[in-house]
């Protein structure tokens, strides 16, 4: 049976071969042809080829998934660039679609991308010349969706996008709620883009200003605001929070770029048209004589292993294609790149330290600090020998905040030689090639789960394979103790999972990376559910105060999804949470009728929800029907009618039941309803079922913290599991998703939302 590497090899980065490119037979074949295409710029090509070979295999350097699925193959249309930021919007419906445009094709090739929506007049404000009303930001948000959607069900691998928003535009207040109840949003991550003045203006209780090209639109409480923001994260994990300007001040490149975004997971803040390359260092492969009093970092072999990273990710550059011109001249201009870190945690468990504890946040200081300096000084001799990038300045480089930061001699050496990349580390999201490396812990991210269940389809959908999958610190620990059957329940105290780990030693050990990082980091603080909300506004005022350029938080709750548990935590799940009763029907119900009138028909559908009423006035729906004269689709009509009518009669409050109809998109397009987009019939029967929900109130009003009793009532049993960190799939339907590295991904199957 195949491990989870082979099957990751196989699925996303084998090359079956093209012309006269041979097909890859083994993993050493995907490292050569990778190593061979990046030494192609080099006058010495043999030796570096054997260099690059060298820190690829053993897993010791993973080039991020673009480069290798795509580096040597014979593949035209493809870009080895994970991260992109689109152009500046302009505003104008021209400047828009331009945007559309640029993004479908920077998609169509692999890469995620990121917008500032902070150019877009604001909602309301008069157009000249046509004597309209703009729709506003959100309203091109679901084209740029749509588009997203659309590129994706074209294509293997799922669209990704950032949306940006500054804390002062107009259209703030809605872009924090966008998502609630707006399907036509699914592909986006959102966040903030949060600046120092409105944080000082928190702090001191003003007013805050909302104002687009120089005019106040409107001026309410900056901490109310803040309220908002922290209310809608506490309870739907967004939007994010990235401090814009932490990141600009930062930059090396203050004075020729300005930052107004990210790529779609955080780690790389980027200016219009901007475009990273990246590259992981495994750290499992760095650690002598794990789990004894000798073991130790080989920060020697680390730095080597980073330099010859540097030079193998600076060929890239030239090596790759882009999807637009002037992506290609924004990347040779700068030649940035992003060298990261997978399986700190798995090394914290090599040296037997506890992920969050002081002495694990020092390593992971030092850890950094070695890869970075490594990297700016291989970089001075990439320029000395190739060339320095081409917006160098000596002068206003050297006194970029950053820059000042790295040792005297090496600042020196900057000023005087100048360098070949104007940025160098980032720490990535690292999840599919965290488990092609033997399932190393991801990125920085702490331990979710020691031991797991993956169901893998074959070429045939129905004939899936489980496919069991440990950590690979757990299997090396098992080795390394003789025994094979190890449970969780027998290990050491320093293997801890991410319920273990408390919000601070999250920042903690974020904060000690950001400080020697010159990009950002992507990463996801998991909050317990019952986490008071007045402490979790703390955390993000500790990420602000300790120097995080962006923070990101997923606490479950009743209005995301159900709670899942570890195959440890199974059995007691099994015990606590009982089936849900059946509630035989009363001779009378009271009910409402809806009428939906759709272009796809000539004759509206009626929609009849009749609800029990409990003896202390609350609501529950029990039944639904649909009656219409068109008789065209009345097995479908039949079908939908006793489905969901048995989902209401065993669960008291189906929320989930209205977040999967109004997620069915018609591929023939879908129609308007009261300014709103709904993708199908389907969806806008989901959308009478959460209008109904909302009336009797089982969904709470859209800016209300808490959910109303019944919801509350019938949630309850899932909120007393263990394990908080664990939800279902959408895909699979498993209990394997996990919110990690800024993006929710399933340990069950290949579901990822973020690609």
């Amino acid at each position: 049976m195949k491990t989870i590497s082979e099957e990751i090899w196989e699925r996303k980065y084998r090359y079956d071969g093209l012309g006269d490119a041979p097909e890859d037979t083994c993993y050493e074949d995907t490292w050569k042809r990778i190593a061979g295409a990046a030494a192609s710029k080099e006058k010495d090509s043999k030796f570096w080829e054997d260099e690059f070979y060298s820190i690829l295999k053993n897993f010791r350097f993973l080039p991020a998934g673009r480069i290798i699925a795509n580096a040597g193959t014979m593949r035209e249309e493809v870009t080895m660039f994970n991260c992109y930021v689109m152009n500046s919007i302009e505003d104008s419906i021209e400047g828009i679609f331009d945007t559309v445009k640029d993004s479908a094709l920077t998609q169509k090739q692999g890469g995620g991308v990121g917008f500032d929506f902070s150019t877009i007049r604001p909602k309301g404000s008069m157009i000249k010349g046509c004597e309209s009303n703009a729709s506003g930001p959100i309203s091109f948000m679901q084209v740029l969706d749509s588009t997203c959607r659309t590129i994706m069900s074209a294509g293997q691998r799922r669209g990704a996008q950032m949306g940006v928003m500054r804390c002062d535009h107009p259209d703030i207040e809605e872009f924090i709620t966008a998502k609630r109840n707006n399907d036509q949003l699914k592909m986006f991550n959102l966040s903030v883009g949060i600046t120092d003045g409105f944080m000082q203006a928190v702090k001191d209780d003003a007013d805050w200003d909302l104002v687009f090209k120089g005019k106040v639109h409107k001026t309410i409480k900056a901490s109310e605001l803040w309220d908002s923001i922290m209310s809608s994260t506490y309870d739907y994990a967004e939007p994010g929070f990235i401090l814009i300007d932490k990141i600009n001040k930062m930059n090396n490149l203050s004075y020729c770029e300005e930052i107004c975004a990210t790529n779609p997971c955080g780690e790389q803040p980027l200016p219009p048209f901007g475009a990273c390359l990246l590259g992981s260092l495994n750290l499992t492969r760095f650690v002598n004589h794990p789990f004894t009093e000798k073991a130790n970092v080989d920060f020697k072999e680390l730095a080597k292993v980073t330099k010859v990273a540097v030079r193998l990710l600076d060929n890239v550059i030239d090596l790759s294609n882009y999807p637009l011109d002037q992506q290609r001249k924004e990347a040779e201009a700068k030649r940035r790149m992003g060298i990261g870190i997978t399986g700190l945690a798995d090394l914290f468990i090599f040296m037997q330290l506890r992920y969050g504890t002081n002495e694990s946040a020092d390593l992971a200081e030092k850890i950094m600090q070695t890869i970075t300096y490594s990297a700016y000084e291989a970089s001075v001799e990439l320029g000395k020998e190739k060339g320095v990038f081409k917006k160098f300045d000596a002068k206003k480089y050297c006194q970029g905040a950053f820059i000042k930061s790295l040792p005297a001699d090496l600042q020196k050496k900057i000023e005087e030689n100048g360098l070949r990349n104007s940025h160098l580390t980032s720490v990535a999201p690292t999840g599919t090639i965290s488990l092609f490396a033997e399932n190393v812990s991801s990125g920085l991210e702490p331990v979710f789960a020691y031991m797991y269940t993956r169901k893998v389809r074959n070429t045939d959908e129905n004939d899936v394979t489980e496919m069991r999958v440990t950590d690979y610190a757990f299997k090396t620990y098992s080795e390394f103790i003789h025994k094979p059957n190890l449970e969780v329940s027998e290990l050491p105290e320093y293997f801890v999972s991410s319920s273990d780990i408390a919000p601070s030693e999250h920042i903690k050990i974020q904060a000690s990376l950001q400080k020697y990082v010159d990009s950002s980091i992507s990463k996801t603080i998991n909050i317990p559910a019952d986490y008071p909300f007045e402490d979790f506004k703390h955390v993000y005022i500790e990420a602000y105060e300790k120097g995080l350029k962006g923070c990101t938080t997923f606490r479950p709750s009743d209005y995301i999804t159900g709670v899942l548990v570890k195959d440890e935590d199974k059995k007691k799940e099994e015990e606590t949470v009982k089936p849900k009763t059946f509630v035989p029907r009363p001779q009378i119900l009271e009910g409402t009728t809806y009428k939906i009138k759709t272009p796809l028909s000539t004759d509206a559908l009626y929609i009849t929800i009749n609800d029990l009423v409990k003896e202390n006035g609350t609501r529950r729906p029990y039944e639904l029907f649909i009656n219409t004269k068109n008789l065209q689709h009345f097995s479908w009509i039949v079908a939908m009618t006793r489905l969901i009518s048995a989902v209401f009669r065993h669960d008291a409050a189906p929320i989930f039941l209205v977040q999967e109809l109004k997620s069915i998109y018609d591929p023939n397009g879908g129609y308007f309803v009261d300014g709103g987009y709904v993708p199908s019939l389907a969806a806008d029967i989901g959308r009478i079922i959460e209008k109904h929900l909302t009336k009797i109130g089982i969904i709470a009003e859209t800016n209300k913290k808490t959910m109303s009793k019944p919801a509350k009532e019938a949630k309850k049993g899932a909120q007393q599991l263990n394990n908080d960190n664990f939800m279902f799939c959408p895909s699979c339907n498993e209990k394997a998703l996990v919110s990690q590295e800024n993006c929710l991904k399933c340990l069950s199957c290949n579901y990822s939302k973020c690609g």
